[in-house]
């Protein structure tokens, strides 16, 4: 009897082929998923900082033609992702002697977003958008690095100047002349410090002490009062002194805080309490850097509605022009005439630029050489609206889903 192996033979060549190539391609599959899934988050956020961008240009806009501004937030992205993948075997086409096995393979990738877009109105649109920044907004992106006469002339509406009773208001409003030209003035003067690294955004502390009777203490209540005050007991009086570290309101200086006296630091917080949440204090005084020019008093922040209002009305209707320094201030390297400088066209710009049209115009960013002014005044726009980020997905709001 003789037995034939060669086909036996052939078959298992095959089968191992087949099966290498099932491995191979089941590799690639595998490469596949995150790739595909990391191509869509990138372009998931490129879409959604986009889409920022240009609502905030937008209402600039609408702002400039005295329209209504509204703002529109997505709020969540849902997205699902389907990689499938199938093989199988099916006898080759090679006659009646052949018995080679084909793989064949297949796959699909699918992907299925659903996005939510929530209107921002009533209370949100009251809290986010005109209620006035808080001067701990401001002083954290101040202590971050930003240009403190970019962010002044942006969110401060007016200078407060308290010095000895003759003090006055001046308005970051090019239509109030004087006010105007005496306010860019001091931001610039701030900056000028600010360039020298001179320019300190801290908090007062300041120790708070109080005085007890000893004899009203129990043991307990003594106990419970060490764990936030330091507790100092003197006899020869029968009393008890309570200190405690208090951090206070901030402060734009040209000088260290915490070199004052704890008299004198107490004295400050007690004159910032004063003010609301939304004033800056700055105390600018003789014997430091930029103290030719001595400033005090407080910035008065304004909200972001207003910031997108100024910016508009600017491009016509209230338009700035230029201020130079006070004599006592050196020399700077930037002073822009204008906050964010804006194009409005009929046709559509070109470049790189961040462009929206409305009502048959077109506004973009005006372009700039050396220090992007404008770009810089823009991105600062966007974080200082990130800022105010509230949960969008609230109960109750009127929610726009939309399935791919």
């Amino acid at each position: 009897m003789i037995f034939i192996l060669y086909p036996s033979l052939a078959l298992a060549k095959a089968t191992a082929r087949w099966l290498a190539m099932l491995v191979l391609y089941g590799l690639q599959v595998g490469c596949l998923s995150p790739m595909a899934l990391d191509h869509a988050v990138i372009e998931y956020d490129k879409t959604t900082t986009d889409i920022l961008s240009k609502l905030i240009l937008l209402n600039i806009a609408r702002s400039h033609q005295h329209q209504p501004m509204h703002f529109t937030g997505v709020s969540n992205i849902a997205a699902t992702f389907n990689f499938q993948f199938n093989a199988g075997a099916t006898p080759a086409f090679t006659g009646n002697s052949g018995s080679l096995l084909t793989p064949v393979f297949g796959g699909t990738v699918s992907e299925n977003p659903t996005i939510s877009i929530v209107p921002i109105e009533g209370e949100e649109f009251t809290r986010r958008l005109l209620t006035p920044f808080q001067e701990n907004k401001l002083t954290m992106l101040l202590r971050q690095g930003a240009d403190v006469d970019l962010i002044l002339r942006l969110l401060a509406s007016e200078l407060r100047v308290n010095d000895g009773g003759k003090g006055g208001v001046y308005l970051n409003k090019p239509g109030d002349v004087k006010g105007y030209q005496l306010f860019r003035q001091a931001v610039l003067h701030l900056s000028s410090i600010q360039d020298k690294n001179k320019l300190f955004v801290e908090p007062l502390m300041f120790d708070q002490q109080s005085t007890l009777p000893a004899e009203s203490l129990s043991a307990e209540q003594l106990s419970a009062l060490q764990k936030e005050y330091k507790v100092v007991y003197q006899a020869e009086r029968k009393q008890v002194v309570l200190t405690k570290r208090v951090i206070g309101r901030f402060l734009l200086t040209n000088y260290d805080p915490a070199t004052l006296t704890n008299e004198e630091r107490i004295r400050l917080q007690e004159e910032a309490e004063q003010y609301a949440v939304n004033d800056l204090s700055v105390d600018i005084r003789h014997g430091y850097p930029g103290g030719d020019w001595p400033i005090h008093g407080v910035f008065r922040l304004r909200s972001f509605h207003n910031v997108l209002n100024f910016i508009g009305q600017s491009i016509s209707d209230d338009p700035e022009y230029a201020v130079g320094k006070y004599p006592q201030t050196p020399s700077v390297s930037e002073n822009p005439v204008q906050t964010m400088a804006l194009l409005v066209s009929e046709e559509e710009p070109s470049g790189e630029n961040i462009s929206v049209q409305f009502d048959d115009h077109y506004y973009t960013l005006k372009p700039e050489v050396g220090y992007q002014w404008n770009r810089e005044g823009f991105r600062l726009l966007c974080q200082i609206f990130q800022m105010t980020m509230t949960d969008l997905a609230r109960q109750g709001a009127p929610a726009i889903t939309i399935s791919k």
